[in-house]
């Protein structure tokens, strides 16, 4: 999937057409990091995003709840969020607004994550956690 960052001078492809998975997530951090009320995430193994030019990706690193250490790169331009790297996982969470061909269907099998502290109703039916997914952060 192409992806790109919203001023468009970061563009990257993940390694695969779709995503392995996707997470709509209701924690504290995220609705602070997306400034609304919940982030999603796209979730794949793991690349790396070039840089156009030198200091074009910048990083910022945060504890998780588990006391892992994140990665979270960003355009140092338009300051869009672009993924969320945990330190030695084998997945990469794409923040989802980021994808081109995001769409409805994509959404249809996200799993609702961190519920407990969501601010907007969960629909009914969907799959849903209060915390963190079983079996750690960004399970599959």
């Amino acid at each position: 999937m192409e992806g790109r960052c919203q001023c468009s001078q970061v563009r990257f492809t993940t390694p695969l057409p779709k995503p392995l998975k996707m997470y709509i997530c209701h924690c504290t951090e995220c609705r602070h990091q997306s400034s609304s009320t919940y982030g999603m995430t796209a979730i794949f193994p793991t690349f790396d995003i070039p840089a156009p030019s030198p200091g074009q990706i910048g990083v910022y690193t945060r504890p998780t709840e588990s006391g892992r250490q994140l990665d979270c790169l960003f355009c140092t331009n338009c300051g869009s969020r672009l993924l969320h790297r945990p330190r030695g996982g084998e997945t990469v969470s794409v923040k989802a607004g980021c994808l081109l061909a995001l769409d409805k269907a994509m959404l249809q099998d996200a799993v609702h994550i961190w519920c407990k502290e969501a601010v907007v109703e969960i629909p009914a039916g969907v799959v849903r956690w209060d915390g963190e997914p079983g079996g750690g952060s960004f399970s599959l």
